[in-house]
């Protein structure tokens, strides 16, 4: 119990290899994955998601500490420790993917999660986190995924340029979605194996990443806005990367 509350932080997670998912959608995936080592409930949760837990071993816990193993406002009292999967972009790259989503330095969790689900749910090979980037492990990040963290590699790489390097090296199309792009996304071949990178949220994409790309990729855009953000951004360009793969 007190080496799980550890795992509320990026160190203790990260020396540990161990992560925590809390709520019954994400320890079902959990469960599903094979990476739970322990489960935490309350004697109320446990009933609740009986069918969930059954033939699960559970450790009982009381209110005040599910709340201690909780990093919600209104916790239901169910907490899994998960084990962190070993797996690198060498590893990703040795699959030989069709579709990747390289999101670069993004910051904030719940985008971070939302790529990760939008990559799961459009068919992607695996997802990314290049540059100074969130942990995906993060208790918004997860939730924000909804589950799709157990379902799609996620790598975390600090060296954007390097990954770039690798991705071109193991023969994928590097597009950069950029405001001043010269290629309209409406024109681009997805046909090839295509790595996509995205920019952070306050930022964008990094000029030296955009000038070593393949393309630079833009949106049309009809509307007023003047941008999109890094998650709206990516549902639209995998989306159109999976449509390109079913014709």
């Amino acid at each position: 119990m007190v080496a799980a509350v550890k795992l509320h932080r990026h160190a203790g997670r990260r020396r540990a290899a161990r992560f925590l998912a809390e709520g019954p959608n994400l320890v079902e995936a959990a469960l599903r994955r094979g990476v739970v080592s322990e489960v935490f409930a309350t004697e109320a949760a446990a009933e609740r998601f009986h069918s969930l837990l059954s033939g699960v071993s559970v450790d009982l816990v009381t209110e005040r500490a599910a709340k201690a193993l909780s990093d919600t406002v209104t916790p239901v009292g169910l907490v899994a420790v998960c084990s962190m999967p070993d797996v690198d972009l060498a590893a990703v790259l040795a699959g030989s993917p069709k579709l990747l989503a390289v999101p670069v330095g993004i910051s904030e969790p719940g985008n971070a999660g939302t790529v990760i689900r939008v990559a799961d749910a459009m068919g992607a090979d695996a997802v990314v986190l290049a540059g100074p980037s969130v942990d995906p492990y993060n208790g918004k990040c997860l939730r924000a995924s909804a589950g799709s963290i157990f379902s799609v590699p996620v790598v975390s790489d600090p060296d954007a340029e390097v990954v770039v390097a690798q991705l071109r090296a193991a023969g994928m199309r590097v597009l950069a979605t950029v405001l001043d792009g010269d290629v309209s996304l409406d024109d681009a071949d997805l046909a090839a194996p295509t790595a996509w990178l995205f920019g952070s949220e306050a930022h964008g994409l990094p000029a030296a990443l955009a000038e070593a790309s393949d393309h630079r990729v833009y949106i049309p855009i009809t509307g007023g806005a003047e941008s999109l953000n890094v998650a709206s951004a990516a549902a639209i360009c995998l989306y159109e990367s999976a449509r390109a793969r079913r014709s």
